[in-house]
C-alpha cells in the first residue's frame, strides 16, 4: 500500500506565519516613522543653524540683520528681509540643506536690525506632533512648538 505524503503547507501553517508578519510588522513600522521624523527633525535643526550662521555673517558685513538687497544698513530698503539665497528653489520653496526636500517650511523673521528669529515649521506630509516647529532666535535661544521638550528636540 501507498501512503499519501503532503506537498503543501497546511492552513493552520499559513496563519501562524501571518500573524508572526503581522506582529513584526507591528512592531517595525512605529519605530521606522519615528526614525525618519527624528532624521527630518535633524535635517531641520541643521538648517536652522546654518541660516544662523548665515545671518551672523551678513551681521558682521553690514552691521545689522536687515541690510537688505543694497548690503547698507539704515536705508530705505532695510524693510525686507535678506534673501536665503542657498535655500530657495526657483518657485520660491525654501529646501533644507541636507536631504534637499522640504519637509519643513523655514522662515526668518527680522524683529528689529539686530534681532531675528528663524523657524522651520514641519509640512502635513512630515508631521511632528513632538516637536512641532523649531525656532532659533538671534541670541541662540532654541525652543520648540510641539509636546516635547527643549532637550528632547534641540
Amino acid at each position: 500500500m501507498r501512503q499519501n505524503t503532503q506537498n503543501a503547507f497546511t492552513l493552520i501553517e499559513l496563519l501562524i506565519v501571518i500573524a508572526i508578519v503581522g506582529v513584526l510588522a507591528g512592531i517595525a513600522y512605529p519605530s521606522y516613522q519615528d526614525s525618519m521624523t527624528k532624521s527630518r527633525r535633524a535635517d531641520a535643526k541643521a538648517a536652522l543653524l546654518e541660516l544662523s550662521v548665515f545671518m551672523e555673517r551678513l551681521y558682521t558685513t553690514t552691521g545689522c540683520y536687515n541690510a537688505g538687497a543694497d548690503k547698507i544698513c539704515g536705508t530705505t530698503d532695510d524693510s525686507t528681509a535678506p534673501v536665503l539665497a542657498p535655500y530657495l528653489r526657483t518657485d520660491g520653496t525654501v529646501v533644507t540643506p541636507k536631504s534637499g526636500k522640504a519637509n519643513y517650511d523655514l522662515s526668518l523673521s527680522i524683529i528689529t536690525a539686530s534681532e531675528f528669529t528663524l523657524q522651520a515649521a514641519p509640512k502635513s506630509t512630515a508631521p511632528d506632533s513632538v516637536c512641532g516647529a523649531l525656532t532659533l532666535n538671534s541670541i541662540g535661544v532654541k525652543s520648540e512648538g510641539g509636546t516635547g521638550t527643549v532637550a528632547d528636540c534641540w
